[in-house]
Formats: structure tokens, sequence, C-alpha cells
């Protein structure tokens, strides 16, 4: 039968300071001698999680910094992930859940320094199965050591707690409200300066963040392009955000363009930059839902960007009926969307595959497959004119926006809050390594209600 041992602290430059003993001739205080063990227990428990990381080159685990160990030698892992103590240690072991990882970064148990995608790669790359059956029984045993006594964990205060049918008018409106509604200061500090909250368009993967804004302008020409715009023309923007798209489609192409959005605060704002660049007579958002667009008549093109994510399965037909419907004959539909590359499976982003982004970032998202999305157009009444993929773009757009908000940290803790501003660093690495390795895609189909309208727009050749 295997003896459970402990690696206690030596002298050796590799093994970390020794705790120190009692003075000779006086007898240790209880607390300090239960804290010297529990610190040991939970270096113990770490660096025996530290042997299941797949790439130890991604990243080094080590507790906190008051009792870390010196660094390993060798090359300085891409990411450090420093646990808070052994209390801390404790909340991450038990209960073993797939979003623990998640919710410990959430509260402060966890602090990760250097690249948080290669944090997140080796959180999915960790392995328990590559430990030992003994290493797994000292696991357990030093887990439920570290408990006793342990302070409870601390729940995340944003959690969403959706309530009602899935997808109903109210409860669609609950969800965008959510994620959207952290304020436009806090997304400000890292989105363009059009506040274009979707994928951008680089001419190149030079230092994407450089050019986000030209690269978000390029995205939007791009979308205009493909739709043939022309002056006169009636455009509408289902989910229209802060009205990017709204704003410069009146300024450039001449058109008049409303925008629905279930975010009163998207609305607002979309307004307010109408107005202050002189187009609020051709320019608007309201609130609305894609649902409810009869009573706004009928439009010569039709534009959904970073929407699509919400519809639900359930819903692609109505989503598809009801927008086919707001379209005059000839009329087009440019369908922006994130989409899943694996059959079958729902929203799910990683860290984890648990409810992460469910719980604290898109509640209610589901993903389909493209082949989906031009199914459902295509029994909706729609002809598919074209299909672009976007996914290297996203990927370069993701790592812009988690670049900036880093570089804003303190401002964007002292917007909206620092569990809101951790929840979006990780969400969004998260994302980008999705779409780095395929598993996610964004797709821009270009939809046309039969009829007679304007020639199809010339074919526009990617940089990749």
């Amino acid at each position: 039968m295997a003896t459970e041992t402990i690696e206690r602290p030596a002298t050796s430059p590799t093994a970390g300071p020794a705790i120190p003993g009692p003075e000779r001739g006086r007898r240790p205080s209880p607390e300090p001698a239960a804290d010297a063990r529990r610190t040991v227990v939970a270096r113990a428990a770490l660096r025996t999680i530290s042997r299941a990381v797949v790439d130890p080159g991604l990243l080094a685990i080590e507790l906190g910094r008051s009792a870390a160990s010196p660094a390993a030698m060798g090359p300085a892992p891409r990411a450090r992930v420093i646990v808070e103590g052994p209390d801390a240690v404790a909340r991450l072991l038990f209960p073993p859940t797939p979003d623990g990882f998640a919710e410990a970064y959430l509260r402060g148990d966890v602090e990760i320094e250097g690249e948080m995608m290669a944090a997140v790669q080796a959180g999915e790359a960790l392995d328990l199965r590559r430990l030992h059956s003994t290493d797994l029984r000292r696991l357990i045993r030093w887990g439920l050591t570290l408990r006793r006594g342990a302070a409870p964990a601390k729940r995340p205060v944003r959690v969403a707690r959706m309530r009602g049918q899935r997808h109903s008018r109210a409860r669609d409106m609950a969800a965008i409200r959510f994620h959207y509604d952290v304020g436009e200061d806090f997304y400000r500090l890292w989105l363009d300066r059009r506040l274009t909250y979707s994928c951008a368009y680089f001419e190149s993967a030079a230092v994407p963040e450089a050019d986000l804004d030209a690269a978000q302008e390029a995205k939007l020409d791009l979308i205009c392009r493909k739709l043939g715009l022309r002056e006169g023309q009636r455009l509408l923007d289902i989910g229209c955000g802060w009205g990017s798209l709204i704003v410069y489609a009146a300024e450039r192409y001449g058109v008049e363009a409303l925008g629905v959005t279930l975010s009163e605060r998207q609305a607002a704002e979309a307004n307010r930059r109408a107005a202050a660049a002189g187009l609020g007579d051709r320019a608007r958002a309201e609130v609305r839902d894609y649902r409810d667009l009869g009573a706004l008549g009928r439009f010569d093109a039709v534009a959904s960007v970073g929407m699509f994510e919400h519809v639900g399965r359930a819903n692609l037909g109505p989503y598809f009926r009801a927008t086919r419907e707001a379209l005059l004959p000839g009329g087009r539909l440019l369908n922006h969307g994130i989409a899943t590359t694996r059959t079958g499976l729902d929203w799910a982003l990683r860290p984890g595959r648990g409810h992460f982004v469910d719980r604290y970032v898109f509640p209610d998202g589901e993903l389909v497959t493209v082949a989906r999305a031009i199914a459902a157009a295509r029994q909706a009444g729609f002809e598919v004119h074209g299909m672009e993929s976007l996914r290297p773009h996203y990927a370069l757009t993701l790592t812009a926006w988690v670049r900036r908000l880093e570089a804003a940290w303190d401002a964007a803790v002292a917007a909206a809050g620092e569990e809101v501003a951790r929840t979006w660093r990780l969400y969004m690495s998260a994302a980008r390594l999705g779409f780095e390795r395929g598993e996610l895609d964004v797709a821009q189909l270009l939809l046309a209600r039969p009829g007679i309208g304007a020639p199809a727009p010339r074919a526009l050749r990617p940089w990749w």
C-alpha cells in the first residue's frame, strides 16, 4: 500500500524557503504552525497539479507571492498562474467543476500573469489522467485537509439568472441587456472609435491593434458594398449596437438608416452619435425586437451584424422570415454571425466545457453551423448570393481587444468593476483560441429576397 508523503520545503535553491522552526526554549504558537502546515500542503498540491500540465512551457502554477517558491530553472513560461494562498487552493480543488478555474479567476483566488490565452490553452490541456493514481488520492486528501477551516468561496456578483421561456421577447431583452449594458465607458476603452463590437476586417495580419479603427471601417464598408447601397435607399440594421453601421452608411452612402436594438442604452448612444455627426435626420435607433418589424415598412437592404448568436436554433425560421418580410423584392440581407464548426454542439466557449459563457457573458446564446443557417434562410425563401468566412479576422480582432483592455486595465476596473474586466479578459482570450483553432467561425451570408434588384456586388478577395 502506498504511503502518503508531503514534499517539505528545504533550504536548497530549488525547493523554496524553509519554514522557520521554534526558537530554542520556546513553545511554538499553534496558529503559525497550523498556517505553516497548510502552506506546505497547498504547495504540494499545486506541485502535483503542475505535473498534469501537458506543456510546461505554456504555464507555471505557483502559490501566492508571500509563500511562492522561486521560479524553476529553464525558460520562463508564457503564463503564470498565482493561486492566492491555501484557502484559494482548497476552493479550487473542491468542488471540482469545469468552471472552477474561471470562477476562481473572477473572484480573485487566482491571478494570471503573462499571456492570458496561453493560460487558457494550458488549462484546457491540463490532463489529470497523466497523474498516477497515488497522486490523485493525495490530491483528494490534501484538498480535504485544506478545506477544513477554509473561508467559503465568494460567489461572483454578476451572474445571469434568466427567467421565463427561452428566447421569449422579455427573456431575450434581459439577456441582451445583461451583456451590453455594462457601460459605454468600459467598451470605449478597448473598442474602436465608432464602438463597433463585431469582427473587424484587416488588410494585413501585422500589429492589428494599431489599425483597429481602420479595420472596423473596412468591415463597415465591406457590408455596405455587399448590400449595394446607393443614395436614397432605406437600410435596416438589426442589432445595431451603438450605431456604427447606421452612422457610417448614412454618412458615406447617403442612405436613410434605421437601427433596432433591445438595449435602451445602446439606442440612446447611437442616437447621440448620429446627432453629433449631423446625421440625426438620416440615422436613428430605437428599441425593438426583430419579431416586431412590420410597423417599420419595407427596406432596400437589411444588415444583421453580431446578433445572430442570440437568435437560437428554434427561432431560425421566424428570424429569417421576419428579415425577408422587411425587404422589398430584390432586396438584400447581409447576415454576419459567429458559427460553430462542430455539428450538434450548443454555444459553449472555453475555459472548460461548463457554463461559463452562459452564466457570465452571453446568457442564452446559441451557435449553429453555417450550413444550418443557409438551410434555414433558403427555407424562409431567400436566395443565397454568397458566403465569406472572416474567421482569421476575428482572431486578430480579439487579439487587439484583449491587448487594449490590458493596456487600460486600471481604467477598465474603475469603469465596470474588476469582475467585469476579468470576465471579458478571460472570455475574449478563450474566444480567440477558438477562432485560431477553427472551432469557431464567423460568416457573412449575402442573401436576397427574390425579385428585381441591383446587380450582385463584385467578388472581394481576402488577404489570406
